[in-house]
């Protein structure tokens, strides 16, 4: 389907970022358009539904074993905060031991080692990457600024390339901002996570809402207006840089009803998934993410009539009672994504 792309959608900020990031476009508007394209099918292909993502402590492999079952989009073995230091060592030793082993029935396996100021992720990279598989993602927290993303992608690579296994694939990356020089920071962070020079594929950025709080001073409310401008504006630089946006926990994980309106909320603010602490909150936040039936029924219908407009040749056009422009469209189409990525799984 070809897509009509308008002069505001290629603003002179849109063109630097393609310029930027893409190979050199010489500030050609035609090629800009072409490669933006492409770069958009290129996403789609690889698209992976990241709506839930729950915390399993790797230390304790009954929960790991139960979590393998589970239909959480994103499995996360943890090493950091879920983990107690005196445990950190078994949790090394499970990681190495479990991927390859175990079948994660309904989701990706990834693995979140502990930060780069910690002291702790060269052990880390040390026991996850010389598993008889390497983890489909791989995360990394409280990220700061660029130079931690450069000095532990020079990590990831040197550890790599002993491996010697030509069925290495390049793993996801998946990164946190949870502080507020992260805030920040955020543009060159996203800026450094997606030069095609890096031994992974950025894919997704995760807001950290509790270390941020305790970092400004402030209290967690039920309404967590405390925190919209941090969201908002964490969730505009993961758009603008073509990443998914994963919202914060819910601590309370019993308050079900609780947990659907913040989720409902994150997804209206253009966040892609949430993370979890407790299995119990999965199918919630999974059905939150999810396009409705009528979003769905919307969706197909609208890219439908935008087809056959454009196999007639028509310019711009109705559909029930409103003007379809760009950004309508390329809703209709992430709505598409989404669902059909979830039916793949």
């Amino acid at each position: 389907m070809a897509l009509i792309y308008t002069s505001s959608f290629f603003s002179k900020s849109r063109i630097s970022i393609l310029q930027r990031f893409l190979p050199r476009v010489n500030g050609n508007i035609s090629n800009a358009r072409r490669m933006l394209t492409n770069w958009s099918m290129n996403s789609a292909v690889t698209f992976r539904p990241r709506r839930s993502l729950l915390f399993v402590p790797a230390d304790d492999r009954k929960k790991v074993n139960k979590a393998s079952k589970l239909t959480a989009d994103c499995i996360i073995l943890e090493c950091e905060d879920g983990v107690a230091m005196s445990q950190k060592d078994v949790a090394r030793c499970n990681i190495n031991e479990m991927l390859g082993t175990i079948n994660f029935e309904h989701g990706e396996c990834a693995v979140r080692v502990n930060s780069v100021d910690s002291g702790l992720v060269t052990d880390d990279l040390k026991a996850v990457l010389t598993g008889k598989v390497l983890p489909e993602a791989i995360l990394l927290p409280k990220v700061e600024n660029k130079e931690q993303i450069k000095w532990f992608a020079e990590k990831v690579t040197a550890i790599i390339k002993e491996r010697n296994d030509s069925k290495n694939h390049k793993m996801a990356f998946i990164f946190f901002i949870e502080t507020p020089i992260g805030i920040l920071n955020t543009r060159s962070i996203m800026e450094t996570t997606i030069e095609k020079e890096l031994p992974f594929q950025a894919e997704a950025g995760v807001f950290g809402s509790d270390d941020f709080l305790a970092n400004i001073g402030g209290t967690r409310t039920e309404d967590a207006k405390e925190l919209v401008f941090a969201r908002q504006y964490f969730v505009t630089h993961c758009k603008a840089f073509g990443l998914q946006a994963i919202d914060m926990v819910h601590i309370n994980f019993k308050d079900l009803e609780s947990l659907k309106r913040h989720a409902e909320e994150g997804a209206k603010m253009g966040f892609t998934g949430k993370q979890l602490i407790h299995p119990g909150q999965i199918q919630t936040v999974n059905d939150a993410f999810m396009p409705s039936q009528d979003k769905l029924e919307w969706a197909e219908k609208l890219v439908e009539e935008f087809e056959q407009h454009e196999i007639s040749g028509k310019g711009a056009f109705t559909f029930r009672g409103s003007m379809i422009d760009l950004p309508l469209l390329k809703q209709a189409k992430n709505i598409l994504r989404i669902y059909n990525a979830v039916q793949k799984k």
